[in-house]
C-alpha cells in the first residue's frame, strides 16, 4: 500500500464515517443509489431520503416496475430530479440487459443512464472492492491542493491530469474503505473554506500546503452573471382545500413533476382558465386573484422568479377531472406526488396576499 493511502485509511479509521445506512448491508444496489443522491447534495440531507426510498422499493427490479409517480414522490425535496428519472431508467435497463443486477464492469455501468466514471468507481469499489478511482467534488479539491494542479477542475485537461493522479495513489486492499475515506477526509477536513490543515494526515506532502496556496486551489470556475427569469403560477384553491396540480412536461424543468400551472409574464390566465378550467367556476371570480409573495428558486444555469396568483373557494366542476393531466390534490396528499420544493413550500404555506 502507498503511503499515502496508508495514512488516509489510518484517519479513516478514527475518523471516518462508519455507520453509514448503504454501509449497512452494502449491496451494489445501495451503494448505486447512494452515490446519486449524495451527488451535490450533503449526507444528512441524503440519509432519511435514502432510508425511506429502500424502504419503498428494496432493489433493482422493484425500482424498475414502480410507477415513475412513487420513484418521484420518494425523491421530491432532494432536487435534481433527473436523477431519479434516470436512476429508474437505468434499473430498467439492469432488468432487461443484466438480469437484474447491476453489471460488475466499469464500461458497462458508465452505459446506464445517470452513471458517470466517477459513480461507476465508486460503485464498484464499495460494492465490490475493485480497483478503482473516484473523482468527485471533494477528491478533485484534495488532489488539486495536494498535486498543485492549476486550473479549474472542471476542464478536461484539468480533469485528465487529476484522473491520472487518482489512478497512481490507488492501494490494493481496503478500496471500499479507501473511497469512503477521500469522501470523508475532503467533507471534513480538506474543506472548501477554512480546511483543517494542522490536522491533516497528509499535510507533509501537500505541494500546497508547503507552498501557502491552500486558498487559492483548486482554481476556482471562472465566474459568471446568472440570467433571471420570471413566469407566473396559478393557485387554484377548492373550497375543500384541494390545489389544482397540472403534470409537467416530459422534458426541461421539473420534468414529469407535479405543479401549479405557470404561465410567461404578460400571458393572460384567463385564456388559460377558459381553456383548462372550463366549468370550474363563473369565470368573472377568474378576474379578481390575490398576489401572493414572489418565491424565488437558483438553477444551475439561471435564477427563476414566480409570481403566484391565488384563486381560492372554488368549486371543481366538469371542466376539470383528475387525469394524467390536470389533477385536484388534497393537502394530506401533496407528500405522494413528487413535487418541486419550492412549489411545494408555497402550497404549504399559509396564504399571505400583497398589498396593491
Amino acid at each position: 500500500m502507498n503511503d499515502y493511502a496508508e495514512r488516509l485509511l489510518a484517519w479513516f479509521d478514527v475518523h471516518g464515517r462508519h455507520d453509514l445506512p448503504w454501509q449497512h448491508p452494502r449491496t451494489p444496489y445501495r451503494v448505486w443509489l447512494s452515490e446519486i443522491m449524495l451527488q451535490q447534495t450533503q449526507v444528512r440531507v441524503v440519509i432519511p431520503y435514502f432510508e425511506r426510498f429502500v424502504a419503498a422499493l428494496p432493489d433493482v427490479r422493484a425500482l424498475a416496475a414502480a410507477p415513475p409517480d412513487d420513484v418521484l414522490a420518494l425523491w421530491s425535496g432532494l432536487g435534481y430530479y433527473a436523477r431519479a428519472r434516470n436512476l429508474q431508467a437505468a434499473a430498467q435497463r439492469c432488468v432487461a440487459v443484466h438480469g437484474g443486477d447491476l453489471p460488475r464492469d466499469l464500461d458497462a455501468l458508465v452505459a446506464l443512464p445517470g452513471i458517470g466514471r466517477s459513480t461507476a468507481g465508486a460503485i464498484l469499489s464499495q460494492a465490490w472492492g475493485d480497483r478503482a478511482p473516484i473523482l468527485d467534488g471533494n477528491v478533485k479539491r484534495v488532489l488539486a491542493r495536494r498535486h498543485a494542479v492549476d486550473g479549474w477542475p472542471g476542464l478536461p485537461k484539468v480533469e485528465k491530469t487529476l484522473w491520472s493522479i487518482a489512478d497512481a495513489l490507488l492501494p490494493h486492499t481496503r478500496m471500499a474503505d479507501y473511497t469512503q475515506a477521500q469522501m470523508d477526509f475532503g467533507a471534513t477536513l480538506c474543506t472548501r473554506h477554512s480546511p483543517a490543515c494542522l490536522l491533516c494526515p497528509v499535510r507533509a506532502d501537500c505541494a500546497a500546503f508547503v507552498q501557502g496556496r491552500v486558498e487559492e486551489l483548486p482554481t476556482p470556475r471562472p465566474s459568471k452573471v446568472l440570467p433571471e427569469r420570471e413566469a407566473v403560477l396559478l393557485l387554484l384553491e377548492s373550497r375543500d382545500g384541494r390545489v389544482l396540480l397540472q403534470r409537467r412536461p416530459p422534458t426541461g424543468v421539473w420534468a414529469q413533476l407535479w405543479s401549479l400551472p405557470q404561465l410567461d409574464v404578460g400571458d393572460d390566465p384567463a385564456h388559460w382558465l377558459r381553456g383548462h378550467a372550463a366549468g370550474l367556476i363563473d369565470p368573472v371570480e377568474f378576474d379578481t386573484p390575490a398576489r401572493l409573495a414572489p418565491v424565488q428558486h437558483g438553477f444551475s444555469h439561471y435564477r427563476l422568479r414566480l409570481h403566484p396568483l391565488h384563486w381560492p373557494g372554488l368549486a371543481p366542476g366538469r371542466g376539470v377531472r383528475d387525469n394524467d393531466t390536470l389533477r385536484w390534490v388534497a393537502r394530506d396528499d401533496l407528500a405522494t406526488l413528487g413535487i418541486p420544493a419550492p412549489i411545494r413550500t408555497l402550497l404549504l404555506a399559509p396564504r399571505v396576499a400583497l398589498e396593491d
